[in-house]
């Protein structure tokens, strides 16, 4: 969605830690961890539409401020954005300080319903766009995830209907800010105040660029939010969830009647991993067959009734319900590889790989690097002995998913019209250590496919 440069003024909405502008060392104090010279403690990356990054904060200062080491020159993105024709909107989800899983699932599901809202009557013309907000100093779990809206009509409707939705939230909730640019082209937030309706104005803030972290903000969180490293960090997110989705409890029910501490059998553990219609089922039934082996997919049949309900939940909550999956499939691979080779349709790469493209915005170099922590199998899940990765050209994967005639997943879609998140997906998976993914091009024929994949199991398969 192209984006049209605009003169004079725009209003933007955030949530969070904005403090008056005649206090700034208040404002600086209120951030333990947050040294006073390195300026303000919150910055902000919004994603362009050419998905580029962008990098501000807000500061109270009116004057140069090029002495901070923590801001950037002058970015002629920021000014093109945010003078766009029409008039602009900003919402960002606060988590309530200290309040652990309980405030990051309370954000996100709070997050997730502003979206839903945001695409529906009046909003259809506007576009979104998506928002974080950090703190360098501050430890994983403390970044807010918002959303930038462009109404190009500057619709006081609009205005109005976001005004609603900021009543209708509880407590924390979103504050509406509007921006102008001054005689000399500066750019300020004016923060309203909205505490049971259409507020006063409050705080004046100026739009000042910041140089671009050496990772991208939301890389420290995705252990505690969508890449969990074990069992318990996952089972905490569906226990503080189970209030809210009694389905959660099923799921965790199903976990707990599994073996703790399970170990692999003697014969060989695959796994077949791929894109959605690269030939991953197709194959793996195949080598199924050749090896007179246990076919097993995850999720498994026995929570996929639930599938649905967790794919309409925020990211959070939808990766505990797959990551919760591979530990019940784990439990049923330990049982099986004592009796027969095992072949899984799919395992934790999947989970990751598909949890890390959708969480980190931007170009696929903003991802984490390699041999990044976040590539490293669960400490406390049973281990495959191998990981095939089909890889197919994306003509060819698009053709087969029409030819199904299935309704197609929110990842099949966002596949198929989003580049740079297919690219994003298939780098993480390329990614993965230990063990690491073996690329069989599935782009050629179908007996050629099988015959690699057999003749790699063969090579690293030493029990078979």
């Amino acid at each position: 969605m192209a984006f049209v440069p605009r003169q004079g003024d725009f209003i933007l909405r955030f949530l969070g830690r904005m403090r008056p502008p005649q206090v700034p060392a208040v404002r600086r104090q209120a951030t333990a961890m947050c040294q006073p010279d390195l300026g303000p403690d919150r910055f902000f990356v919004l994603e362009l539409p050419d998905s580029g990054l962008l990098h501000f904060t807000l500061s109270s200062d009116s004057g140069d401020s090029s002495d901070r080491r923590s801001l950037g020159s002058r970015d002629p993105r920021l000014e093109t954005f945010f003078r766009a024709p029409g008039r602009i909107y900003s919402l960002c989800v606060p988590l309530a300080p200290g309040s652990g899983y309980k405030g990051r699932i309370r954000a996100a599901r709070l997050h997730h319903r502003l979206v839903h809202q945001l695409k529906q009557n009046p909003f259809q013309k506007c576009q979104l766009r998506r928002l974080l907000s950090y703190s360098p100093n501050s430890p994983p779990g403390s970044t807010e995830k918002g959303i930038i809206l462009w109404d190009p009509q500057d619709c006081l409707q609009i205005q109005h209907a976001l005004e609603g939705l900021l009543v209708a939230c509880e407590a924390p909730r979103p504050q509406l800010g509007m921006f102008d640019a001054d005689h000399s082209g500066l750019l300020w937030q004016r923060m309203w105040e909205v505490p049971g309706g259409v507020g006063d104005e409050g705080p004046k803030f100026r739009v000042v660029p910041t140089v671009e972290p050496p990772l991208h903000p939301i890389v420290p969180d995705l252990p505690i939010s969508v890449v969990f490293p074990n069992l318990e960090k996952t089972r905490k997110i569906f226990e503080e969830c189970a209030s809210l989705i009694p389905e959660a409890q099923e799921v965790l029910n199903l976990v707990d009647k599994c073996s703790k501490n399970v170990q692999k059998g003697r014969f060989p553990v695959v796994v077949l991993e791929g894109l959605d219609a690269t030939g991953k089922t197709t194959v793996a039934r195949r080598v199924k067959k050749a090896l007179n082996a246990v076919f097993l997919k995850s999720p498994p049949p026995c929570v996929t009734q639930w599938r649905e309900i967790f794919d309409n939940e925020p990211t959070i909550i939808r990766r505990a319900y797959y990551s919760l999956g591979n530990y019940i499939v784990a439990s049923e691979i330990a049982e099986a590889s004592t009796q027969a080779p095992v072949v899984i349709d799919r395992y934790w790469h999947s989970t990751a790989a598909y949890a890390i493209a959708t969480e980190v915005s931007g170009f696929p170099h903003y991802l984490p690097p390699a041999h990044h922590p976040v590539y490293q199998w669960p400490e406390d899940l049973l281990k495959p002995d191998l990981v095939l990765l089909l890889t197919l050209c994306p003509e060819a994967r698009i053709q087969r998913i029409q030819e199904r005639g299935k309704l197609k997943t929110k990842e099949e879609i966002e596949l198929e019209i989003n580049k740079l998140f297919r690219e994003k997906v298939e780098i993480s998976y390329q990614r993965m250590e230990n063990p690491r993914c073996h690329i069989v091009d599935a782009n050629l024929d179908r007996e050629e496919v099988i015959k690699i994949a057999l003749g790699l199991i063969k090579k690293y398969c030493t029990s078979l």
